[in-house]
């Protein structure tokens, strides 16, 4: 249901003040200090004292024998997710003559990853980009959208209609409007398709993280108004096109887009889906781009999986990494 032609070229109570005979004397033995920073303490009490721990520990630079005691904090080591996420996609079975790419952001703790940097025919996902782009255009007229603007905007993302698609299209001076505004979105790998050809526009899965970005973020050239408009619309989207990055959400929590199409040259299926998803309480960002598809279904099947691998590769790199940082700036009590 798409347009076709050639295509071109991201944080004690202060401890109860004792009778003055009992003031509190603790001598604080440091037993020593791990590689890892952990320091190992033993306390003794005398009449009156409360416990002494190992945060009673002042850390010094200097390692004096002022019964102060320097600790070295290690941080955690980088994570390099981008090679995570390629690790990751040797478990994907990419068929045939079909290529693939992907990028995917979690929003809570600002991780993302990408896989692939080649260009790709945007089919219906650029529809998000067109009503993004009519919407800052109304924002930069200081006006509202009219009445026959939000039938298009509906029909185009809920339904994916293509005749609202080339309507938004002309609207907003076709390629040269939608090149204007992804320039003020940060989209540098994109350009529009030639004339009516909007379903040829060409991006890449790092510039379609970066309109995702714009339309889920907060520091986004599109008001609060435009954003929350344009994400009511994703999340609504028509029963039967509820698949791709979908499959890598907690039940229901996702806003979406997808785009198909079938190259009349080749036979072979564009099947693209972006969107944002919900998982395990973390909202992601995710964009999966595919081509050379034998059919619309084996695309699908290849774009959710990817958008599982992706997620996954995110957030289990991003836990191991919290575990480590965790590990490695401890200090212990000694259990002597």
């Amino acid at each position: 249901m798409e347009s076709s032609r050639a295509r071109r070229s991201r944080r004690a109570q202060p401890a109860r003040r004792r009778p003055l005979l009992y003031t509190a004397l603790a001598t604080v033995a440091v037993l020593g200090a791990t590689a890892g920073g952990t320091v190992y303490v033993k306390a003794q009490g005398h009449p009156g004292t409360g416990a002494v721990s190992s945060s009673s520990v002042t850390p010094s630079a200097s390692g004096s024998d002022s019964g102060k005691v320097s600790v070295e904090t290690v941080a955690a080591p980088e994570v390099d997710h981008d090679a995570l996420l390629a690790s990751a996609m040797r478990s994907v079975t990419v068929p045939g003559d079909a290529a693939v790419s992907a990028a995917v952001l979690d929003l809570d703790s600002g991780d993302d990853a990408t896989y692939g940097e080649n260009a790709f025919d945007t089919a219906s996902i650029v529809k998000v980009d067109i009503l993004a782009t009519l919407l800052l255009q109304a924002q930069d007229a200081d006006r509202h959208l009219t009445a026959a603007e939000k039938t298009y905007a509906t029909a185009m993302i809920e339904n994916s209609d293509n005749d609202s698609a080339s309507a938004l299209w002309r609207i907003i001076g076709k390629a040269p409007g939608l090149d204007a505004a992804n320039e003020r979105f940060g989209l540098t790998d994109t350009a529009g398709g030639a004339d009516m050809l909007w379903g040829l526009t060409q991006t890449t899965a790092g510039d379609q993280l970066i309109l995702l970005r714009q339309v889920f973020g907060d520091d986004s050239e599109l008001s609060e108004a435009s954003r929350t408009y344009l994400r009511g619309l994703m999340g609504r989207i028509a029963v039967d096109q509820r698949w791709g990055v979908s499959a890598a959400a907690d039940g229901s929590s996702w806003a979406l887009k997808n785009g198909w199409l079938a190259r009349s040259t080749t036979g072979l299926w564009d099947v693209n889906s972006i969107g944002r998803v919900t998982v395990d309480g973390h909202d992601c960002l995710v964009a999966v781009l595919s081509n050379g598809n034998t059919t619309q279904a084996a695309g699908i099947s290849l774009v959710e999986q990817v958008a599982r691998t992706a997620v996954s590769a995110l957030r289990d790199g991003g836990a191991a990494a919290s575990a480590s940082g965790s590990a490695s700036g401890s200090a212990s009590p000694s259990a002597e």
